[in-house]
């Protein structure tokens, strides 16, 4: 969508003008030097189609009609072999790289709140040598505590190269890792650890202190806490029975000869490798069992869709690890000798919230090539600039939005625009340290308007991808040459995709002009089923006569001409309105989340009444500015609560539905302002910021009942 261009018509004829010499100048020399034309032909080319015809697939990528591909390297077919490939490739490269601590201090906020703020030094680097030797003695040194090969050890920690050299070690000696989110309620983690009978268990220091100590009398099992921070520290209070040791310490025991002899038990590709709980949007948590040809599978798919990836590139690394997303794309780094640098949504950025005023983020130190995000934080960064835009004088807003929306209209024919990259979005793009080239997005639906955005200012593509736990994170990406937006690419190499006919949503896959239907992916990625639950095994799982194991997502996608992939709907999301009406609630949120008043919304509706409604996060600057021009005044929650700001706010709300093409009963009738934003540590969310909706409904309970009429 076009920026508004708030400028005198004879001056735009004139700024056209000027843009149309430039292009005719200087498109014959581009046009022949970069191989546009073959870009522009690889990008309009079909990339998948039905091996079997049938508009209801599987699709293959033309590349692998015949086969799924499922190894990176030949042989190499466990995780402790990937990264032995990778320390014999690249021994002296740097690995994983982390950001030393200079000072710490608090802050005083106007309003009275205390935040911590860091200054942050250089990155310190592991070699792939280093974090090899450092994983085989924290292995060795595990097995020396009592851990058993093929008995489960938990990781429970936030994002840290820690986490990587703790993963290596349990690859290498065949202990299975279960991995738990470290924003997940006690009695989530006391289940996780006590279903998958957990007595060794690696964290932190601060989730051993705020999460762990409150739920240790609620697993028996437990008999060792391994704390990944390197100073060895004094617990109290700690149940009879519980050891507590540091990293440092445990890989010392594993250097010691007697322990270092002992060899390692290597995993076959069947073994498990990990146990991932997923946080989850409804009930309690899942492990999904993944074994080591599962990961290596995805891994293989997704790299072959990131061009020329090799030892020179730098990634960052702040999402949680525990999430699929995040772990296959730091495997993906690590099997081609990357670097990886670790950061925290806190941290990420210069404007960060911990980072002192003036000091560095991690992004301009590190400036990394790769980076992976949810959509939740890219439609942050999103609104963030797009406000700063509407602060700037009027020459330079002027002078931003004819650049954006020329930009936008030479990217739709797979054109480049340097000079404008150079002149205007230079500083955009430095926000993310100005030397990213591929930007991953996962773990939710990627609003067209922010995907464009992205493209735009940061100068970089944006590879949309689609995949679940289930799968590995593999299903689809998107081509980095597809500048297309709300399409999540054709099947990867690893994997096809079938579509099943859902009836009761009117989706066939005989559709026209594209086929439609629940999707299926199928592949060596699809994983081993959900630990100890059989039930839902048999619902979501099943093999085919071939032997091919496939999985039953619940999303609703359609298939186009050049064998892309669109995710439009998902089965739990429908909900059918009293007069016979079906309602996307994922529809009404995506449309309505490109709002600038809405950071975050969720649409509820139900079947016993005749219209939708909402729950709203607004955007606290937008709001404040709104109820100014309102002559209405108050704190940000007496504003949420202000019953002319609801109307307010619904009355923009319903422009946007109107704007976005939404019908008339999908547009939300009342809303309510929720002061508090919804965080994975409210519960509210899940790690990847999808909306847990159980939790949403249980705690907008009065509110529902208010907005149906109820009270």
């Amino acid at each position: 969508m076009k920026l508004k261009e708030d400028i005198s018509p004879l001056l735009l004829q004139v700024f056209r003008s000027v843009v149309w010499v430039y292009s005719v100048i200087t498109f014959l020399p581009w046009y022949l030097l970069s191989g546009a034309s073959g870009s522009q032909a690889h990008a309009k080319r079909v990339k998948a189609h039905s091996v079997s015809r049938n508009p209801a697939g599987p699709y293959r990528a033309v590349s692998n009609q015949l086969k799924l591909v499922s190894l990176l390297h030949e042989g190499v077919d466990t995780l402790d072999k990937v990264f032995e490939y990778a320390v014999g490739h690249f021994p002296q490269r740097d690995c994983l790289g982390t950001r030393e601590v200079l000072s710490e201090e608090d802050e005083i906020q106007p309003n009275g709140k205390v935040f911590k703020k860091v200054i942050l030094g250089d990155y310190n680097w592991l070699s792939y040598e280093d974090t090899f030797h450092l994983s085989q003695r924290f292995g060795s040194g595990l097995a020396a505590l009592g851990q058993k090969p093929l008995c489960n050890i938990a990781v429970f920690c936030e994002t840290r190269a820690e986490w990587i050299i703790a993963a290596q070690a349990c690859f290498m000696y065949n202990f299975p890792l279960v991995t738990l989110y470290s924003t997940l309620g006690g009695a989530a983690i006391a289940h996780g650890l006590n279903e998958t009978e957990i007595t060794h268990i690696i964290t932190s220091k601060d989730l051993l202190q705020s999460r762990l100590k409150a739920i240790l009398m609620d697993v028996p099992r437990l008999k060792h806490i391994i704390v990944v921070d390197k100073k060895p520290t004094s617990w109290l209070d700690l149940p009879r029975g519980i050891m507590v040791h540091n990293i440092a310490a445990v890989q010392e025991l594993g250097s010691k000869p007697e322990n270092s002899k002992v060899c390692a038990v290597q995993p076959v590709p069947s073994d498990i490798a990990v146990i991932m709980y997923t946080s989850g949007s409804t009930g309690i948590p899942k492990g999904v069992m993944i074994s080591h040809s599962n990961i290596i599978a995805g891994i293989t798919g997704m790299a072959e869709r990131i061009p020329n990836l090799n030892e020179n590139d730098t990634y960052i690394g702040y999402l949680p690890l525990a999430h699929v997303l995040e772990l296959s794309a730091e495997l993906v780094c690590v099997s081609h000798g990357c670097r990886i640098g670790y950061s925290s949504p806190q941290t990420l950025a210069d404007q960060s919230s911990k980072i002192k005023k003036g000091s560095k983020g991690d992004t301009s130190v590190l400036r990394p090539t790769l980076m992976a995000a949810v959509p939740e934080i890219m439609d942050r960064i999103y609104k963030n600039v797009m406000t700063k835009v509407e602060e700037m004088s009027s020459v330079q807003k002027t002078l931003f939005v004819l650049a954006y929306n020329y930009k936008m209209e030479q990217i739709s024919k797979g054109y480049s625009t340097p000079l404008c990259d150079r002149l205007v979005f230079r500083k955009v793009r430095s926000l993310l340290g100005g030397n990213t080239r591929v930007l991953w997005s996962g773990g939710a639906p990627l609003s067209a308007a922010t995907q464009r955005f992205m493209n735009i200012c940061f100068c970089c593509p944006v590879g949309q991808g689609y995949g679940l736990t289930e799968t590995c994170g593999a299903g689809t990406i998107s081509e980095l040459s597809d500048y297309s937006t709300g399409r999540v690419g054709a099947p990867l190499v690893c994997s096809e995709i079938m579509l099943k006919d859902w009836e009761e949503g009117g989706y066939f896959s005989t559709d026209k002009p594209n086929p439609r239907g629940e999707i299926l992916i199928g592949g060596p990625n699809v994983t081993m089923g959900y630990y100890k639950n059989e039930q839902k095994n048999r619902e979501d799982f099943f093999v085919d006569a071939n032997g091919q194991r496939w999985f039953c997502t619940g999303d609703i996608g359609e298939f186009h001409h050049d064998g892309c992939l669109k995710i439009i709907d998902r089965k739990k999301d429908l909900v059918k309105l009293q007069a016979g009406e079906y309602v996307s609630l994922g529809k009404v949120e995506a449309v309505l989340k490109n709002c600038p008043l809405i950071d975050n919304i969720c649409a509820y509706a139900n079947s016993d009444e005749s219209y939708v409604i909402g729950f709203v996060v607004p955007n606290q600057k937008q709001l404040t500015t709104l109820a100014e021009q309102k002559g209405i005044i108050g704190s940000l929650e007496e504003l949420c609560n202000h019953a002319g700001m609801e109307k307010e706010v619904l009355h923009i709300i319903t422009d946007a539905a109107v704007t976005g093409k939404l019908e008339r009963f999908e547009i939300p009738k009342k809303i309510c302002l929720s002061p508090e934003p919804w965080t994975p540590e409210t519960g509210l969310v899940t790690d990847a910021f999808k909306l847990k909706r159980k939790e949403l409904k249980t705690h907008y309970q009065d509110d529902i009942e208010r907005m149906y009429g109820g009270k």
